[in-house]
């Protein structure tokens, strides 16, 4: 099995169906293995069942993190952090993605598939997996995070 930090788990619901398959390839392109947790259509679902099966391997350590996608990636990041091991932040545009990683160990990357085009994307994530948590002052607060 590989290390767990070279596994991206990826859920959406219908509405970011067709922006996790994009995502997927450039993933795989970049040498990490994808856990699909679905959905595997267009047809309609729920973001909750997709955000919920994500930040379950999140937080059990079967991937080292995960990205959620729905239509604004708002419904699938209060989905994902109803678990107090996700912290998902829900980013469009780089420097919040930075500040997402940086400053909140954010461990689940929200975009929203109508709201930013798939090359914004594609910088959004390898900022997200190439920014280090800084630690320093933020620690006692994403602690806290876990006790809310």
């Amino acid at each position: 099995m590989p290390e767990s930090n070279k596994i991206i788990a990826l859920a959406s619901d219908h509405g970011g169906f067709e922006l996790k398959g994009r995502i997927a390839e450039f993933l795989k392109s970049e040498g990490y293995e994808v856990l699909d947790m679905g959905t595997h259509s267009t047809d309609r679902v729920d973001y909750p069942d997709y955000g919920g099966a994500l930040a379950e391997v999140v937080a059990t350590g079967k991937a080292k993190s995960g990205i959620g996608i729905c239509g604004s990636g708002i419904g699938m990041s209060i989905a994902l952090n109803r678990n107090p091991q996700i912290r998902a932040a829900l980013c469009h545009d780089v420097t919040s993605t930075k500040l997402a990683r940086g400053h909140n160990d954010a461990n689940v990357l929200v975009l929203g598939a109508r709201l930013i085009g798939i090359e914004v994307v594609l910088e959004c994530i390898r900022t997200f997996l190439n920014t280090e948590f800084e630690g320093g002052r933020h620690a006692e607060r994403v602690k806290k995070l876990g006790k809310c």
